[in-house]
Formats: structure tokens, sequence, C-alpha cells
């Protein structure tokens, strides 16, 4: 359960309105030369300068009961949303209400100052509070709208960017609330909980990557990804309790993930969260960028910096639940509006969390925008949705009598079913060209397959199946693997029924598992051997490929979010040669059509020998478009090498090693096959052709035909 956190949001001093004018200013003046891109390309939408006209053109607006104190009337008449707007937002398809609701700063009569628009349909009275009115509740109320939207609203003058403020609501019973913005840009660094008025303009320079993003995150293209929380990848050493903000982390990642030669980088959740010690999975401000390391277009900064590398960046996304802080999401107007108001559907056993209403159309439009708000303000190049298991199921992790049936007496949750691919629907409809990736434990059908054809609607699947298979086999003492022959081979029965991704991610490093070196077993040299195997293993297997930080330099210890990876222990060779490993798997998957191309097709594997359970050794093909690219490899699971070792191949002529993990560059042993092999015209494996190789201990070995 989240960490409830203190209230104050008092201590920062209020902005100049000089200066928040002045900061406006520049903004409208720059809107008004900048010329409309298409959707995929353009850049946060600037504060709109809204002319006199424009405004007395809105419909009326009313107020509801006031407080028993008098009220004075420091708050303008004033509305962003057109009746088509409250259609789309009520009806639960309005994909950009961030454009609507939330706090802008724009200039009405003359003056900067800033809009406020909230929904809270059940308050009987809501007001803007904040430094610049000394958190009176009194003296700021805005106004609800005419149509039953319960939308709050109204233009508070000489109010600009950088100001810290929260709604006061009283809710229908009487009930006195006061709640940080659900569509707030940013928010004061936790453990204060106010909201802080921002803008997300920013000058994108990234247009060559946005332009051939295409290329980048299509499903025949390599997709490797460096899974990243921000708060430990590293910290200062000379102030270990600090972290790298994002503008540090642009000058530290962004090389290293490049060097390592990941296509990707995924960021464990960084929208704001009160709770450090959750990792960012209990969010509260949905639309904000984590202050703990710096502001939003500090973030910005960051991305464009990866894109300007060619490395796309994948946000984890949680719409699954959200924590019971007092000033979020929960109960927000006094009424369960975001959650389910019955437990057994909006209460999460496991997290102490609260799960949305996916039925409430509102609340579908609110998690929708979310999606869209990070793919289009912040050009995220897809989102890994979190804990979709636990959305698709009514009895999740609960006991009989915990959990109501449907309405066709089944466990599937339809509500959430429905919001998803609608969610999949809205994304690759506005954005083509990302992915959205499923985190999904179960045997759910169609999960990566298209909404059209009865499936959710995702570009891809973790593999989750695949990960404890593995990681179980490997953790197996060889001597005893051939026992356990089917756990490394079964994956490829069902490899091909969801376009599936390859993870050892964090949730395999935490709570008394292990760090993945620490899960080898042997002395040092074999656990070391065993990683390299493993990562050899899963950079060959059919399917893209995520790899949490540490793991690819083989951490000993597992996992700690407060403090800094082990980066010393790259001073030893055994460390450094994992790390090289991986770099020379990444280049090699990148270099090589037939581990990529049809990563997610039947025909791109083919088994030579995958039932040589005695001496645990499998041989397999991967294939590409062009025969001439095909690849055999070979895994040794065991200590003992094995000298003209034979293996049928698909082709006559000479096979050359192209990757050993056994190399010394590695610390392996060296042992391999330094020279290209040639085939014998002599039928081995059901192939025409064959080899003699040496199979190092411990070790992969990838082939491929020479000229």
């Amino acid at each position: 359960m989240a960490k409830k956190t203190t209230e104050t949001g008092k201590e920062e001093p209020a902005k100049k309105a000089g200066s928040a004018k002045k900061s406006a200013e520049k903004r409208v003046t720059a809107e008004k030369s900048e010329k409309k891109t298409a959707s995929s390309k353009k850049v946060a939408e600037k504060p709109a300068a809204t002319t006199v006209a424009a405004a007395k053109e809105k419909k009326p607006v009313t107020r509801k009961s006031m407080p028993e104190e008098p009220v004075q009337r420091n708050v303008e008449s004033y509305s962003r949303f057109t009746d088509f707007d409250i259609s789309l937002f009520k009806s639960g398809k309005h994909y950009k209400l961030y454009e609507k609701m939330g706090a802008h700063v724009v200039e009405y009569n003359g003056v900067i100052g800033t809009y406020f628009a909230v929904w809270a349909p059940n308050a009987q009275y809501v007001s803007v509070i904040g430094n610049f009115n000394g958190w009176n509740r009194g003296s700021h109320a805005l106004y609800s709208r005419w149509d039953s939207s319960g939308v709050w609203e109204g233009y508070i003058p000489n109010v600009g960017d950088g100001e810290t403020y929260k709604y006061f609501i009283k809710s229908s019973s009487g009930e006195e609330l006061e709640k940080s913005d659900p569509f707030a840009l940013r928010w004061e660094e936790p453990p204060r909980t106010a909201s802080i008025v921002a803008d997300t303009y920013y000058e994108w320079k990234d247009s060559k990557w946005m332009k051939d993003r295409h290329q980048h995150n299509s499903l025949d293209k390599p997709f490797s990804v460096y899974e990243v929380h921000l708060g430990s990848w590293a910290r200062d050493p000379e102030s270990p309790d600090k972290f790298l903000t994002y503008e540090q982390l642009a000058d530290k990642l962004v090389p290293y993930v490049k060097e390592m030669g990941f296509t990707h980088v995924e960021f464990m959740p960084i929208a704001e969260h009160p709770y450090y010690p959750s990792w960012g999975y209990q969010v509260s401000g949905y639309y904000a960028a984590s202050s703990r390391y710096g502001k939003p277009k500090q973030l910005m900064h960051l991305i464009e910096r990866f894109h300007e590398e060619g490395v796309g960046v994948i946000l984890d996304w949680v719409p699954s639940h959200f924590p019971g802080d007092i000033h979020a999401l929960y109960r927000f107007d006094g009424t369960h509006l975001y959650e389910h108001a019955d437990t057994r559907k909006g209460f999460h056993p496991d997290w102490k969390s609260y799960i949305f209403n996916y039925g409430r159309n509102e609340v579908r439009s609110f998690l929708i925008s979310n999606a869209i708000f990070w793919l289009d303000i912040y050009h995220v190049d897809g989102l890994r949705v979190d804990a979709v298991a636990s959305m698709l199921y009514l009895d999740y992790s609960r006991k009989h009598g915990e959990w109501e049936p449907n309405q066709y007496g089944g466990n599937e949750n339809l509500e959430a079913i429905s919001f998803l691919k609608e969610f999949n629907e809205a994304c690759y409809s506005h954005f083509p060209d990302i992915q959205t990736i499923a985190e999904e434990s179960t045997s759910f059908t169609g999960v990566s397959r298209p909404v059209y054809t009865g499936g959710l609607g995702f570009g891809m699947k973790w593999m989750m199946g695949w990960m404890h298979d593995t990681i179980k086999y490997f953790s197996t003492d060889p001597i005893f693997r051939k026992y356990h022959h089917n756990q490394i081979t079964f994956s490829l029965i069902y490899a091909f029924t969801e376009n599936f991704m390859l993870p050892f991610s964090h949730d395999e490093v935490v709570y008394g598992k292990g760090s993945m070196l620490r899960k080898m077993p042997g002395d040092e040299w074999q656990q070391f051997a065993n990683l390299r195997l493993v990562y050899s293993y899963m950079f060959t297997h059919p399917g893209t490929k995520l790899l949490f930080q540490g793991a690819e330099f083989g951490q000993g210890s597992e996992w700690d979010f407060s403090r800094s990876l082990e980066w010393y222990v790259l001073e030893y060779p055994n460390h450094k040669g994992i790390q090289e490993v991986v770099k020379a798997l990444n280049k090699l998957y990148k270099s090589e059509p037939a581990l990529y191309e049809k990563a997610f097709e039947g025909t791109g594997f083919e088994w030579i020998d995958g039932g040589n359970a005695n001496d645990s050794i499998l041989v397999y093909t991967r294939k590409g478009h062009d025969p001439k690219n095909d690849l055999v490899i070979i895994l040794n699971m065991t200590p003992a090498p094995h000298q003209n070792y034979r293996i049928g191949v698909p082709e006559g002529g000479n096979w050359k090693e192209i990757f050993n993990s056994d190399d010394k560059a590695y610390w392996g042993s060296g042992m391999g096959n330094s020279k290209a092999v040639k085939a014998d015209n002599e039928h081995w494996h059901g192939r025409p052709y064959s080899v003699q190789v040496t199979l190092p201990p411990l070790a992969a070995i990838v082939l491929k035909r020479s000229k």
C-alpha cells in the first residue's frame, strides 16, 4: 500500500505575477508563429491565447451551492470546453482531455492567468487553493458547468507557471477534502503533494527519429530493451543519497545504452508516485513526470537525446490500480469516482490499492487520454502495460466468495477487456508507429492479436512462462538437467501463438530471488559461464528481448531500489566479460536478419536436434527471408566439452563460427572453432549435410554459412 504523506504544499513561495505574465507572453508570441503539423510529429500543444470574442461564445455557467462563509468572486467565467468535448467526455471517447482538463496558462482580456478545470460531479463546492491566495478555501471558487458533466472550471488572473495549488472540494455529504489535480502536469517533490501549474511546450529536435520511427518499432526489426529504474541505475558517488536528474541521465544513461547496443530503453513508471519503495507502480499523478528527477521539459530532453542516438523509449504504464492516498484519486469528490465502490471489483488484495472503474465512461477517457498524452506530448515510442492479468479476471488473487461473476457467469472482467481493446485501438490509430506491450502471465487468448480478429490489440506480450521455465532450468545443477529437458524445449510449442517478448525483468531479482548471476549453479566459473549461456539462449530464441539493469554485467547482489547498481564490479574481468557478451549479442541480434525478420513466425525456427536430453544439447536453426542468412545455433548445457560433435546442417559448403559465448574476451576458456568447418555429404539429424564441431563447456556457438 502506498505510504500516506503529509499534505503541506505551503513551503514554496508564490511566483511573481509579473514573472508569470512575462513567461506566458513569450509562449503566446511563439504560438502565433508556429505552424500546425501532423499529429504524429506535433510538439506539445502551447497554451491557447483565447480571445474575448471566443470567450463570449461559450455557454454560460452557473455556480452550485456555496459554502456557508461568504465567497469572494475572484474567478472569471471562462471555458476551454465545447459542447462536442463534453459529449465525447461523457461517452468515454475524448482521448485528449489533457488539452482541456487541469491547469492551463492563458491570456484572457489582456491578462495572463490560469484556467482550471476539474471533474467532481458529486461536489457541492470546488475552489482553487494555493500560495497565491494563502490557501484560502473561500476566495477562488470555480463554476459548475450547466451541462451536468460534473466539470468545475474558471479563470484566475495573475496566476502563472510554477504556482502550487490544490482543489478544495466540499462533497455532497459535507465532507471537506483537499485534492491534488488529476491532470496536473507537475507535482511537488514528495512527501509534499501539491500540484504545480506548468506547460509542456518544447521545441523538439527529433524530427528524423519520428519520421523513421516505424522502421525501429516494426515487428520484423530488432527490438532489444534495457529496463531501467531511474532512481537506482546510478547515483552520484559523492552524494549517494541523491538521485541523478533527467539531465544528468541524458549525459550518462544515453551513451551507455547506445554503447551496449540496445535498441530501446524502458523506464519503470516515472509518473508521479508518493511512495518511492513502490518503484513507481502506485501512481498518484498520471500526467506528471516524477519531480524527484527534475522538471517535465528535462525529461523531454532526456527522451530527445535517446532519439538522437537512435534509441527508442518505452514507458511502464499502470492503468490497473492506484493508491489510497487521501490527496490523490481515491474518493476524489467524496465518492468512489475513479474506483469501483464495490470492493469485490474496486480493491486489490495483493497491493492494497484501488482498481479503476473501467465501466465509467469518464474514467475510460481519463486513462486513454493519459496513454495518448505520453505518446503525444513526450514523444514516447511505446507503452508497457503493467499487471494486465489482474485486469482481465474478476477472481484474480481472490478466494471463493470474494468476487462476483460477470453477466454470463464467467470470471472475465468484461469492462476491463473492452477498455484494453479501446486503449489499443486509440493508441495505434493516433500513432501507428508505436508499440504497446502487455505484461500478461495467463493463457488468455489473443493478447497480441488485432481487435478486429477478437484479440486485445497489443503489439507484444511478455513471455512469462518462458522466463520462469528458463530460470528454473538454468538454476538446476547441470548434472540433473537431462531430467528437466522439457523445461527448456517446451516454449517452442507455443512460441508463435503470440508476439512474445522474452523478459529477464526486475521481478526476477527481488524478494529473495537472488540476482541473475546467483541463480546460476556451480562454482564462480560455472556461474558466469551459465549466465553467458542463458543470455545467448535468449538472444537466439524467437521473440524480442528485455534485460533489467545490472543483469547485463552480472551484478552479484539482488536489486536494491534505494541505492546505485554495483558498477565497481566492472573492475573484475568476469563481470566485464558478461557486459561484453551482452554487447556482442546485441550486435549479433541487430546484424543477423535470421534472428529478427521472422521473430513471430513458425517458419523462422526449426529444430535440428531438440531431443538430446542425455547430453543436454540443443541444436536449432533461425531463418530470415533469405536462406543465405540462416543460422545454426548449438547450446551445450553442461560443463563437459565435446570434440568432433556432428550435427546436421541445412546446406553444404563451409560453416563459420560467428559467435561463441566461451570466447576469452568474455572470460571464457577460449575453446571453439577458429576456422570454418566444411560440410560433409553425410546425412545427420535428417539433413543431407553435416559438420563436426567443437562444443565448449556451458556455452553457445552460432554458425553461419560462409561464401
